[in-house]
């Protein structure tokens, strides 16, 4: 038996109870801890999150470029306005023109129109003078009479002179149908302000004229007579005879004012005014 196996042990007996308490002091501070920071989580969680963005300051390099975008976009709406009248005024004046030119060929249609049927009526009406004079010169063949159409050869004075001398200034002025001069005529215009030389007021137009006087004989023809051409109300071409077998009349647009002698386009009748 060993010497020692009575001798007792210097060695403390462990002690439990405090090591126990000891854990469970630092599990409750734990706990606690992790209550504490679920509770200012939790708070933190309940209020309302502010965040403060800060905005670039208006520098005056930046305040610049804005005023500019800004006057250029001022510009571009003016511009658009602008070009926008200009379109609205192109296309007015293009319908403007385009009515004008529809006008325009109406009226050269109609005045076509008329010329032709002047030049018809004119062929027509010496148709007529010739086949009278064929009948005259049979009537006279047979009679053993002449039927010569008098060219009196006499000098026109006074009012006749005048408005001879009025006609005879206006040859070589141009024909425009309702013309009444200066230096453009129709015949009834021309045949109007002659007489009006004068003092004798004439109707304006042709068939009116034809009767304004006394009707004479183409054989029978002094200075001053108007000639007209067609029936006596329903002429449609006058002239002044001058003497000499020669008349005066604004013919047509290609001729104009012409001195003629009668057998250029011979007369249906005559009538006297002065």
């Amino acid at each position: 038996m060993s010497h020692t196996a009575h001798i007792r042990s210097h060695r403390k007996p462990r002690r439990s109870t405090p090591k126990i308490s000891v854990r469970a002091g630092v599990a409750g501070g734990v706990l606690s801890t992790l209550a504490v920071a679920g509770a200012a989580g939790a708070a933190n969680a309940a209020e309302p999150v502010t965040q403060t963005v800060e905005l670039p300051t208006l520098t005056a390099d930046l305040a610049t470029q804005v005023a500019q975008s800004a006057d250029a976009t001022q510009q571009a709406a003016a511009n658009y306005e602008l070009q926008a009248e200009r379109d609205s005024a192109a296309a007015k004046a293009a319908k403007q023109a385009k009515s004008d030119l529809a006008d325009a060929k109406k009226k050269a249609e109609a005045t076509k129109k008329a010329e032709a049927a002047r030049r018809a009526a004119a062929e027509r009406a010496a148709s007529r003078s010739a086949e009278r004079t064929t009948l005259s010169a049979s009537a006279s063949a047979s009679t053993g009479t002449s039927t010569s159409t008098s060219t009196s050869t006499s000098t026109a004075t006074g009012s006749a002179a005048a408005v001879i001398a009025f006609v005879k200034a206006q040859i070589g002025d141009a024909y425009v149908s309702g013309g009444t001069g200066p230096n453009s005529w129709d015949c009834s215009g021309l045949v109007q302000a002659a007489f009006k030389q004068v003092g004798v007021s004439l109707p304006r137009v042709s068939q009116d004229q034809s009767t304004a006087g006394t009707q004479v004989s183409l054989s029978n023809l002094q200075p001053g007579d108007i000639l007209y051409w067609g029936g006596a109300g329903s002429a449609y071409h006058v002239g002044v005879y001058v003497g000499d077998g020669m008349f005066v009349g604004a013919q047509n647009p290609s001729t104009g004012v012409v001195e003629k002698p009668l057998s250029y386009d011979p007369p249906t009748g005559a009538v006297r005014v002065l």
